[in-house]
């Protein structure tokens, strides 16, 4: 990971709207709370920076969420905010969270606005909460090895930052790293593709700062290992802004490895290189990057042929250690072919590349990915069934996976599907490839979301894929947030401004 490039530490539009962000329209059937002239002038009086018409609040309307890239080329956005409102220190996050809790207006916090499920979308319009004037990193305990960073720090510049004045880094390195911002990993709850090695972001975050909804502010975790009641950092991570708001976020961090080893091999069959990462992480080693490409996106990526099942494996840390996991790497490959180590340099240059998101939606079709987890007893079959399930939908040109993050548990599988259709039907197939991607899954024991989230994309499935916990996550938000303000529509969860579309 080094040589790092920071981008612009802003957030960066997925595509580009038609008629430009001022005159975007929003594109989903849901009622939009207006915002009366005695509010605005409440919520300047809580920040400095409120911006209610133009350009900003159109982009600031949006996030990465495929469907919503189609709607663009409209020149619509999923939901349009009334107002945005820029702060730049949590006393702001509390005010402008209290004056939307005195007025009944819903409340939206974003960062890079990176995610791709419709999670920052205010579906109800009122107030967008832009926290990336809130970046930087506030303190570093290099003998805990722990990071105190502003939830607004896009991740590039964290990390450059940390590697660069401390010698630290918290291994959290995913492909939008210079679109999204820490806050935003803990709110989708976020992996990053060395997280066999260093843990997803649950594993990482020490403890947080939080504004509830009413603009108290509480402090979670501090304390290794603590047993002080329930994990109330838990609760947090992963609540996608519908729970509070996080303004502070404590980490762990790692020496930066001063090793680093690679490796690739291919198999006859996907079930065959599963059950070689199953091996390798029952024996206890956990190389950081352990990828599983189907023949299909092998080929595609690196033109290894068909039949070809490509895995690639990086480590890094100590010489030692790293020694080690990859001798047990290459005894439990022993019966793959070994193709060249310069497969993972190939990956590497091209991980953080987006770009053919946008081309493709440009040209007409209709792409995504759909990444969840399940144990390595049912990941085979859930691979081979739900790749069948997406191809079987009519107008899918090409259904894929990888495996993209190992467990000693089970690990992730990513699927990619594309497809084309008449344009007025382009919605309608989207919905279809979700409704039996997502529901092949849940029936064959795998998660609804492994860590991209569910914003609003997702939120049909959650009473489904919780069961009767779902009235458990309910009734917690009821509790920290009695009028619904924050990030409504999301998570399945019902809003007191109305029923959320898409569901």
């Amino acid at each position: 990971m080094s040589g790092l490039r920071p981008g612009p530490g802003t957030p960066t539009a997925p595509i580009a709207l038609a008629g430009g962000a001022a005159a975007a329209r929003p594109h989903l059937d849901a009622p939009a709370v207006a915002l009366d002239p005695a509010f605005v002038e409440r919520l300047e009086g809580a920040c400095a920076g409120v911006v209610v018409d133009g350009d900003e609040v159109g982009e600031a309307s949006r996030d990465w969420w495929p469907l919503a890239m189609v709607w663009a080329t409209q020149g619509e956005v999923a939901g349009r905010a009334g107002a945005v409102a820029r702060v730049e220190s949590e006393d702001e996050v509390a005010a402008v969270a209290a004056v939307c809790h005195e007025a009944r207006v819903p409340l939206t916090a974003a960062g890079g606005r990176s995610g791709v499920c419709g999670a920052s979308v205010p579906v109800f319009g009122g107030v967008v909460l832009d926290l990336t004037g809130l970046s930087g990193i506030r303190a570093v305990d290099d003998a805990s090895l722990v990071v105190d960073v502003l939830p607004g720090t896009f991740g590039d510049h964290f990390e450059t930052e940390l590697r660069a004045s401390h010698g630290l880094t918290v291994g959290h390195w995913h492909q939008s790293m210079a679109l999204a911002t820490v806050g935003g990993w803990v709110a989708c709850r976020g992996a990053g593709q060395y997280s066999t090695r260093y843990g997803k972001i649950e594993d990482l975050v020490v403890g947080l700062d939080v504004v509830l909804a009413d603009g108290r502010r509480i402090a979670t975790g501090g304390q290794p290992r603590e047993a002080t009641g329930p994990d109330l950092t838990r609760l947090f991570v992963g609540s996608e802004g519908t729970l509070g708001i996080v303004t502070g976020v404590r980490l762990r961090a790692c020496p930066v490895p001063p090793h680093e080893r690679r490796a690739a091999f291919a198999f006859d069959s996907f079930a065959g290189g599963l059950d070689a990462q199953r091996r390798i992480l029952r024996r206890g080693a956990t190389p950081a990057v352990l990828r599983l490409y189907d023949d299909i996106e092998a080929d595609r990526s690196y033109s290894t042929g068909a039949g070809r099942h490509v895995l690639l494996v990086l480590d890094e840390g100590d010489e030692l250690i790293v020694g080690a996991t990859m001798a047990v790497v290459t005894e439990e490959c022993a019966g793959a072919e070994r193709l060249d180590d310069a497969l993972v340099g190939r990956w590497l240059e091209h991980r953080n590349d987006v770009a053919a998101l946008e081309a493709l939606i440009s040209r007409g079709y209709v792409v995504d990915t759909m990444e969840v987890s399940g144990p390595w007893a049912k990941l085979p079959a859930l691979y081979a069934a739900t790749v069948d399930a997406l191809r079987a939908v009519p107008g899918t040109l090409a259904a894929s996976a990888h495996q993209s993050h190992s467990y000693r548990d089970g690990g992730c599988v990513y699927f990619t599907f594309a497809g084309t259709v008449d344009p007025g039907e382009r919605e309608a197939y989207y919905r279809r490839m979700w409704d039996v991607g997502q529901r092949s899954v849940l029936a064959l024991g795998g998660s609804l979301s492994h860590h991209h989230g569910i914003g609003l994309n997702r939120g049909r499935f959650m009473a489904e894929a919780l069961g009767p916990a779902f009235d458990v996550l309910a009734a917690v938000k009821a509790a920290l947030d009695p009028r619904g303000i924050l990030n409504p529509g999301k998570l399945g969860l019902v809003s007191p401004f109305g029923p959320a579309p898409f569901t």
